[in-house]
């Protein structure tokens, strides 16, 4: 079996989980939420979310993962054993399989990305029908090479490994996207009209406060944000130093994400409001609102191409930590090689997507299911196991390890208690409102 490797830097730790937090759901929902849900009075609850909740999460996942040096399956197996429980490798395989289904449909996305930077390199993003084309080519068989070349990119990536891998191009991609988001807010904020967008997003409507929908959804946004699944931050976490500070890791990780999506915000919403378009969610925004108004934008062209870099980088971004989670599974369990590995997972993976990439009913059913049900169970597994089945005072003990600050008993509590009626909460919450996150 390989050598475990591990990061080589804390820089390169924390670039490689913003980048599994940075996704899409911080450009196409944040920006629409905060501005939908009250403005700046948004950003209250979902701040208190991010740092009470975010930070919860990705500790105990940081710390599972070093704890028992694997990935998920590596740690309920081991407590399993430890208990003399059986059934430790089919309930340890969950939480991987059910990131493999999030990078199944999340890969097709990537596609569509990748679709829609070739054509606005070339050019042929001007002549295409904005309102129309995307709903003619996603649910069709046009978009399976597209999510093919998604899938083969990370695959490169993660078979060189941890070191010259996924550390290596996080630190390349991640202040890459920063100062695309920057260039690009400059720009849309210097759009005659933008000031409305501004408002839009910041001018706070402090009724909104009262209202539930506004703390259900920021709920959402700030679990989901931090990529909270049970499974791919917990491999991170397993490739830690031990002098690594683990609450210092979790807070920057969950702080900068929001720094993200405010920078997303502020690309987006003002443009919309200059050209006087529809405010909308989802891939719409992305795929027909966005291409129309660098159609009237002034370099919108280039723009065009700049933009979709900084979708790319930030959907690859995530797909290389889902991709490691399923392959670290494999590699620890199987005790194959790691080109071997991800190679295999690939293909397979391939195969699966197509019949997501050939109906939208069906990618819609099926991202519902694993993103609001799934996910957050795997979630509720993991502390479950961490702090019910194994013994909590060493899980404090290792979340404590290497850190300046002493989290005690009262953290605990809330850890076991607290978080957890939260995360049960939130899968209760996704069905009802059909996802949250």
């Amino acid at each position: 079996m390989e050598k475990r490797e591990t990061f080589t830097s804390k820089m390169g730790f924390v670039m490689a989980c913003i980048g599994s937090a940075i996704g899409l759901g911080n450009i196409w929902m944040f920006p629409y939420r905060l501005g939908r849900y009250g403005g700046a009075a948004f950003l209250i609850p979902y701040l208190i979310f991010v740092v009470i909740l975010g930070t919860t999460g990705l500790m105990t996942e940081f710390s599972f993962g070093r704890r028992f040096q694997g990935g998920s399956m590596t740690g309920i197996v081991k407590v399993f054993s430890e208990k003399k429980k059986k059934g430790g490798k089919i309930v340890g395989a969950l939480p991987a399989i059910g990131l493999a289904g999030i990078f199944m449909f999340y890969n097709i996305v990537v596609g569509w990305i990748l679709k829609y930077l070739f054509m606005s390199v070339t050019g042929e993003l001007k002549k295409i029908d904005k309102s129309t084309y995307f709903d003619g080519f996603a649910g069709t068989s046009a978009s399976i090479p597209w999510n093919v070349i998604a899938i083969i990119i990370t695959v490169l990536i993660i078979s060189l490994g941890v070191t010259k891998g996924i550390e290596r191009i996080s630190k390349i991609i991640m202040p890459a996207l920063f100062l695309i988001f920057i260039a690009l807010a400059i720009r849309s904020l210097t759009l005659p009209g933008s000031i409305e967008g501004v408002k839009f997003l910041l001018q706070p409507k402090w009724s909104y406060l009262g209202e539930v929908n506004t703390w259900v959804m920021a709920l959402g946004q700030a679990f989901f944000t931090v990529s909270l699944n049970g499974c791919g931050m917990v491999v991170y976490g397993s490739y830690l130093k031990k002098n690594y500070d683990i609450p210092k890791l979790a807070l920057t990780t969950s702080l900068l994400d929001t720094l993200a999506a405010l920078l997303a915000s502020f690309v987006i919403m003002p443009a919309v409001f200059a050209f006087g378009v529809d405010v909308n969610a989802g891939p719409p925004l992305l795929f027909m609102t966005m291409p129309s108004i660098f159609d009237k934008m002034p370099g919108g062209s280039f723009i065009a191409v700049v933009f979709f870099i900084s979708l790319l980088f930030a959907a690859i971004s995530s797909s290389i930590n889902m991709l490691e989670g399923v392959t670290e599974a494999v590699i620890s369990n199987l005790k194959v090689q790691r080109k071997k590995a991800v190679l295999s997972i690939g293909l397979v993976m391939a195969v699966l997507s197509i019949p997501l990439n050939l109906s939208m009913n069906v990618f819609d059913n099926f991202t519902n299911l694993i993103t609001v049900v799934i996910s957050p169970l795997m979630v509720i597994l993991v502390l479950f196991v961490y702090f019910y089945m194994h013994d909590a005072k060493n899980a404090l003990k290792e979340i404590n390890e290497g850190s300046n600050i002493r989290l005690g008993g009262k953290f605990l509590g809330f850890a076991k208690y607290g978080f957890m009626f939260v995360t049960i909460l939130v899968v209760i919450l996704g069905i009802v409102y059909g996802g949250i996150g």
